[in-house]
């Protein structure tokens, strides 16, 4: 168990349950909520660190716990509070605490009449492929100096702090990612390098396990890296290492396989279409056309769709919010937005236009559900469906089918 050394008090603390950030939330005697790291709903906490204080609320990392839940385990790294906090559950318990986190947004955002559509499989409705831990294809490591063996090594920064805790293991990342990690830390120490000169250590790997990436420096730009290639339903991809793509892939998939059984138009548009994974794996068969601002992963996305078929899809170099011109009434639009959402210019533009059908995929189901609340004048929820992409983390991703009422 990790030490924080910033403030460390003692009382006890009820966990009432947890929130959408993924801490615990509870109320000290003078009436401050308290939000917590390291607890499970019903724990009482005794001993804790403050991380953050304000005047109506404190952030904390619990120390000390009584009445521990029968859900909580042992976690599997020493390093999980930094990487995968909710390594303290069962993972059945994961899916039930994401299931209710997600209707508990929905109702918020008064969209309360349509959880039927949540509850309507309760035990199953978190889509998974019960890979919990090393899933992920992409890792950025700190690199800890330590002045005991002056040596350096792979490190996260400790929730809550700017500090660094060096590691030995991790488990949330694919094990090719951490033993080429380990390689390239051994290789640094053999030259007598020191941490200070670089800013961190980015890889990530293909399905076949295949590595790229390499240290960042400070002061310096980020280096080229060797392209990778991945296939998504049979579709290949080209993707850079530090470029946005996805880290889960056969859960992305599973969610991909949902979103074809909606796609009922001839006319697609892919907004927010990043490299091209969502419109090319769904739609590559019909009249697509695909929207993307940054221009290294829109350089990707023109070598996608000229791989994708005889007949090459439109991409068009835009932000979504910029390209509304491209919404028809007789088409399925794809939103998959960062996570602050859709831009307020798109959606009103989707309401006065439209479109048949819209799939929306989110990483961030509260500014999703606030963005849907928006539409639901014109629109209405046929199909909500949540995945699992980030096992023993409280992210989710979440699929929503908005029909035209």
């Amino acid at each position: 168990m990790p030490k924080f050394p910033i403030t460390i008090s003692n009382e006890s603390i009820r966990i009432e349950k947890l929130v959408p950030g993924g801490q615990g939330i509870g109320t000290r005697k003078d009436g401050k909520k308290s939000f917590f790291w390291n607890v499970l709903p019903s724990e009482i906490v005794t001993k804790f660190n403050i991380t953050k204080e304000k005047s109506s609320y404190f952030e904390a990392i619990a120390l000390e716990i009584n009445n521990p839940s029968s859900h909580r385990v042992k976690p599997l790294d020493n390093c999980y509070l930094s990487t995968s906090p909710w390594q303290i559950m069962d993972y059945d318990y994961e899916l039930e605490q994401k299931y209710l986190i997600l209707t508990e947004i929905f109702r918020q955002n008064g969209l309360e009449n349509n959880e039927q559509l949540l509850t309507r499989d309760k035990n199953s409705i978190v889509k998974t492929d019960n890979k919990d831990f090393y899933y992920r294809n992409k890792m950025e490591y700190a690199l800890y100096w330590d002045n005991e063996t002056s040596k350096i090594s792979l490190a996260f920064h400790a929730r809550g702090s700017h500090r660094k805790i060096k590691i030995d293991s991790s488990s949330i990342e694919r094990p090719e990612i951490l033993k080429t990690a380990q390689e390239i830390i051994a290789n640094l120490n053999a030259k007598n390098e020191e941490a200070r000169k670089y800013q961190s250590l980015l890889l990530r790997c293909n399905q076949h396990g295949e590595v790229s990436g390499g240290l960042l420096e400070n002061g310096k730009p980020h280096p080229v890296f060797n392209n990778l290639t991945d296939k998504i339903l049979n579709q290949k991809y080209s993707y850079s290492p530090n470029g946005f793509f996805q880290i889960n892939i056969p859960v992305y998939e599973m969610a991909l396989k949902e979103i074809t059984k909606y796609i009922k138009t001839e006319k697609v548009l892919d907004l927010y279409s990043g490299v091209g994974t969502i419109g090319l794996s769904v739609a590559r068969d019909k009249d697509l056309t695909l929207v993307e601002n940054n221009k290294a992963a829109f350089k990707e996305l023109e070598r996608n769709c000229l791989d994708s078929r005889q007949a090459v899809p439109q991409a068009i170099l835009s932000n979504s919010e910029y390209a509304l011109s491209y919404i028809t009434p007789d088409q399925t639009v794809i939103l998959d937005p960062p996570r602050a959402g859709c831009d307020k210019k798109l959606l009103e533009k989707l309401l006065e236009v439209k479109p048949q059908t819209i799939v929306y995929l989110s990483c961030n189901p509260a500014t999703q559900a606030r963005d849907i609340k928006i539409l639901s004048t014109k629109y209405r929820i046929k199909n909500i469906t949540p995945f699992n992409f980030f096992p023993h983390t409280p992210h989710l991703e979440n699929l929503v089918i908005l029909d035209i009422i």
